[in-house]
């Protein structure tokens, strides 16, 4: 059974930071890119990074350029998004998706094969 577990979510203030976790099972982990979206009450889906497969390449919706770091584990079958000075308007449901094998991941839903739930990330004013 395939599944993407994220955690790490919670509440806080603006100028913090959270570390989210997606912890995979049931899929060959080492061959697909790792991205992660949000969305926002009222929001369309929203991309917010990704790690390509090979593991040394990234790339990051201007939104969060430069505050958020996306690293992958793939020992431990994880992918991680480090979230610094967070902005209240980083609230959202934050989900981890996978891609097909070998494939880059880009900036759409379509180009992802598998997706967790989802952790709520809310960031006080």
């Amino acid at each position: 059974q395939v599944q993407l577990v994220e955690s790490g979510g919670g509440l806080v203030q603006a100028g913090g930071s959270l570390r989210l976790s997606c912890a995979a099972s049931g899929i060959t982990f080492r061959r697909r890119s790792m991205a992660w979206f949000r969305q926002a009450p009222g929001k369309e889906r929203e991309f917010v990074g990704r790690v390509m497969w090979d593991g040394g390449s990234t790339d990051y919706a201007d939104a969060v350029k430069g505050r958020f770091t996306i690293s992958r584990d793939n020992a431990k079958n994880t992918v991680y998004l480090q979230m610094n000075s967070l902005k209240p308007e980083d609230t959202a449901v934050y989900r981890c998706a996978a891609s097909p094998w070998f494939a880059v991941g880009r900036s759409t839903s379509d180009e992802y094969e598998y997706w967790g739930q989802g952790t709520q990330v809310t960031v006080s004013s």
